[in-house]
């Protein structure tokens, strides 16, 4: 990190700051809606996490968008440790 920039945690996101993580590109050959859950997934905590899906379902991405091993996040999600609030919350926004 540079040495004028400062590491923020614990911030307030607007909704326009989380609605543009759907602008999210994908930089290999993985559907760009599974690369924007995978980003969101890491960068989120899992409240803001669930208001990202929110926008996402509502903007008619593919919430059980496989990646290119035929994964979805869901079944990734599903195998962390510590994960369960969003594997919950990719639940209730539809992931099967």
């Amino acid at each position: 990190m540079k040495k004028d920039k400062q590491k923020v945690i614990g911030e307030d996101l607007t909704d326009e700051r989380i609605k543009g993580l759907l602008d999210f590109k994908s930089y290999d050959d993985n559907p760009q809606d599974f690369m924007i859950l995978l980003n969101a997934y890491r960068q989120l905590r899992p409240f803001d996490f669930e208001r990202l899906l929110a926008h996402f379902v509502e903007a008619g991405h593919d919430i059980n968008v496989q990646n290119t091993d035929g994964e979805t996040l869901l079944q990734i999600v599903s195998s962390h440790n510590k994960s369960a609030e969003y594997a919950d919350a990719l639940k209730k926004s539809g992931a099967q």
